[in-house]
């Protein structure tokens, strides 16, 4: 009779398991979660590569947006991990792209989780959900309770709003087999760490600059920062609670931050070979060249032309409005504690900024 009982262990899927923070997700759970007999990573382009350990892995290619694809994925899975996500504030893509990857793919994949019985579902939000808004309203180590003006300019922080919601909101509503949905939402804020693309964007327009970082933020520009790994091991600690206490997280969001310092790029670039230098520009010149790009984006857009400049006015924002958070909530109810330090944090990037190069 035994031959037919549930193996041990928990079945667990990421989607976007490939990407930046999915595959710090991938490599905390296996390094971290006992419990684990299963990990499922879906991916468009899933790298086999950058998975430490493949015994107890599954790949799939696949795509949020198609629900016929997940059924497979997510099907008798005891918690899914929504990672993917379409991550763009420069314009490069389409509001479209944006709302068919981040809304309707997280709306397909609360579907697949009711009807493949998922119990547990975490999402990885982001702070960019609260703001900043392009007004530079300052959020200085406010809480999940603290007011904020919200006002979303661009596609990416509305569409990620809104799946946020749908995913809050289908928190308890029933699952295949009777059972009841459990949902958690986690808002990091700015998310550094090995892979980090913009990050690598950086160094080598930096390296290609011969060595020297252009000084371009504001001195008392103060913007919360939190490891990759870090944030891994919060969807880990949500995942914990939402199996083992379910009243006390579902449908609850948390902000995820660690001791990150805010001046993190001089911190990380600087031991890779990079310095800052030349004149600090006038954050007045900064303000006006971030909506001249914006204008200028606008209507090359209506030509039918793309224009993606680093600098527009919602990147200005996010980088010169001060926009730190505390992360109490998760402390007391997720058990929350950093799983990497700063020091830890800052030499794993480091270490992978610098053999870009080859230095």
């Amino acid at each position: 009779s035994h031959s037919f009982s549930r193996p041990q262990g928990l079945v667990m899927v990421v989607t976007g398991g490939s990407g930046f923070l999915g595959s710090h997700l991938v490599q905390v759970l296996l390094e971290a979660e006992p419990e684990l007999r299963e990990l499922r990573i879906l991916d468009l382009n899933p790298d086999p590569a950058a998975v430490p350990e493949r015994s107890r892995v599954r790949l799939f290619r696949g795509d949020v947006g198609d629900l016929a694809a997940l059924g497979a994925v997510l099907g008798g899975a005891d918690v899914v991990f929504h990672s993917a996500s379409l991550v763009d504030v420069w314009g490069n893509c389409s509001a479209e792209a944006m709302a068919r990857v981040n809304v309707l793919g997280t709306k397909n994949v609360i579907r697949g989780c009711r009807a493949g019985g998922v119990p547990v579902l975490i999402y990885t939000s982001s702070m960019e959900v609260v703001g900043p808004n392009t007004r530079g309203d300052p959020f200085v180590r406010g809480d999940e309770q603290t007011p904020y003006p919200t006002r979303h300019s661009e596609p990416y922080p509305l569409s990620k709003a809104q799946a946020e919601r749908l995913v809050l909101e289908a928190n308890g509503s029933t699952i295949s087999g009777g059972g009841r949905l459990v949902t958690v939402s986690l808002r990091p804020t700015g998310i550094f760490g090995e892979r980090h693309p913009l990050l690598e964007l950086f160094y080598r327009r930096g390296r290609g600059l011969g060595g020297v970082v252009p000084r371009t933020l504001p001195q008392n520009a103060e913007h919360g920062r939190v490891y990759a790994g870090n944030v891994a091991w919060m969807h880990v600690l949500a995942a914990r609670a939402a199996r083992s206490r379910p009243d006390s997280v579902g449908g609850e969001f948390f902000f995820c931050t660690d001791c990150s310092p805010c001046d993190f790029n001089i911190l990380l670039l600087g031991p890779a070979g990079l310095h800052f230098g030349g004149p600090r520009l006038p954050k007045s010149l900064l303000g006006l060249l971030a909506r001249l790009n914006g204008a200028l984006r606008e209507v090359l857009g209506f030509l039918g032309a793309r224009f993606a400049p680093l600098l527009n006015p919602y990147t200005w924002a996010v980088a010169s409005t001060p926009f730190t958070v505390r992360s109490h909530k998760a402390r007391s109810r997720l058990g929350y504690r950093p799983l990497f330090s700063w020091e830890e944090a800052r030499d794993r990037t480091v270490a992978w900024v610098r053999q870009l190069g080859g230095a």
